[in-house]
């Protein structure tokens, strides 16, 4: 609407839409990418939610304005059936009055008239078939767990019409889901949940994917990972263990994970890197089965999931000696009869100086409209919020970090950096 009055005016205007947490930022950047000669900033009515816009992400605007060639502010006010144009330069109000007379200020008044008056309102899109919920990781793991977790509260709690149908699609450490969601372009019916191989499938296998090509939605949680072993083991702390890795030999001692060059082979490479310790690394398709193969006394340790091991561990046949995290897990419920999440040591204060967090968020196709975007988003925040997701938190001893728009992606290419230098340490770049 905004464009069709403007050009109807024979004003040259083109319009995007942006998510941002950081909007006086964003609308900077935005208007020098794009050399604008105006920027618009418009409220409704008093009590309208867009008026928090004219407090002080306005001021960081027109303050911000001089650094990228000073354009002309305009900022509107549309309340009780009038607009209150106001016009700025470099942070001075040049012009204040109900109506402008030049024809660009007529044309973006109109436009934005129209476009914020109480007989207009924007349509929610939503689901019109049931949604693909793309897993690309094998069953029983932590990213199925928590895709089926969000799944069975959706469903629960009726928070759409629509069903959403989880599918694994594991092939090629994932690049299977990820390359069926990237060529799905525009399709609002299709997301997927993601962990570290958003990184590591791609620099390691060469795979033509890269996490740029989706759409980031959301943050949903960080995940653990713990250093655990057989109960039946000896070991009481991760030097006792490491000690006994050197003295068996290289290669002697057996680490499971999930599989190859992915997050569980680049903890268990750093640790080799830090202590001097060589395992034989033997990856398995999911974490269900890792954990499976460490009760069974097949391999001797792992760096599961918390989630993963959780219920070996409550059941008594296997013990944590550490996790890698900064600081202890917050959740001090009793998991066993004497040992909470809380009272798991981090690695680094027992002397193993290695953190690691793995991504647990949704990403959705290239070339999906921003409502789509906004459905979701608002979508797992109603999970979020639920009782059973709370649970499924503390069950899982996750890390609650949640971030969405730009800091999500933000975060998103500060981990990427990060997982090419661990992956080159390692060695595990394809064509290294």
């Amino acid at each position: 609407m905004i464009e069709k009055t403007a050009k109807a005016a024979g004003v040259c205007c083109r319009c995007l839409t942006v998510r941002s947490d950081f909007p006086a930022d964003t609308i900077l950047e935005t208007a020098k990418k794009s050399k604008c000669d105006l920027i618009v900033i418009a409220s409704q009515g008093r009590r309208a939610p867009s008026r928090l816009l004219l407090g002080s992400e306005t001021q960081k605007v027109l303050a911000g304005s001089p650094g990228i060639g000073a354009p002309l502010t305009c900022i509107l006010d549309h309340s009780q059936g009038h607009t209150q144009v106001t016009l700025s330069k470099s942070g001075d109000i040049l012009k204040r009055e109900g109506k402008m007379k030049s024809r660009l200020a007529l044309a973006v008044s109109a436009a934005f008239a129209a476009v914020l008056s109480p007989g207009v309102q924007a349509q929610t899109w939503e689901p019109t078939k049931n949604v693909e919920f793309i897993i690309p990781a094998g069953t029983g793991g932590g990213a199925d767990q928590m895709a089926r977790a969000a799944q069975g509260i959706v469903a629960k709690h009726g928070l759409m019409k629509q069903s959403i149908l989880p599918i694994n699609k594991a092939g090629g450490a994932g690049a299977e889901g990820f390359l069926d969601v990237k060529n799905a372009a525009g399709d609002p019916h299709k997301i997927i949940i993601t962990l570290s191989n958003l990184f590591t499938t791609p620099l390691a296998t060469g795979v033509p994917f890269n996490w740029r090509d989706l759409t980031p939605v959301q943050m949903l949680a960080l995940d653990n990972f713990v250093l655990w072993v057989n109960v039946k083991a000896p070991y009481k702390s991760p030097k006792e263990f490491i000690d006994a890795v050197k003295k068996a030999g290289p290669g002697k001692m057996r680490m499971g994970g999930t599989g190859a060059k992915q997050e569980d082979q680049i903890i268990t490479a750093a640790i080799e890197q830090r202590t001097g310790a060589k395992f034989t690394y033997i990856p398995f398709k999911g974490g269900g089965a890792v954990a499976t193969q460490l009760v069974g006394g097949h391999v001797d340790s792992t760096v599961n999931n918390p989630i993963e091991a959780v219920a070996q561990w409550r059941g008594g046949n296997l013990k944590p000696l550490c996790v890698f995290e900064l600081k202890r897990m917050p959740y001090k419920e009793k998991v066993t009869t004497t040992m909470s999440w809380a009272d798991i040591p981090t690695c680094k204060e027992t002397g193993l100086d290695i953190d690691y967090l793995m991504l647990r968020g949704i990403f959705m196709a290239p070339g999906v409209k921003p409502e789509h975007v906004n459905f979701y988003t608002g979508l797992f925040d109603k999970v979020m919020a639920t009782p059973e997701w709370k649970k499924l938190m503390q069950d899982g001893a996750f890390n609650t970090t949640a971030l969405k728009g730009k800091e999500y992606a933000d975060w998103v290419a500060r981990e990427e950096a990060r997982h090419v230098s661990l992956m080159k340490a390692a060695g595990f770049i394809a064509g290294q």
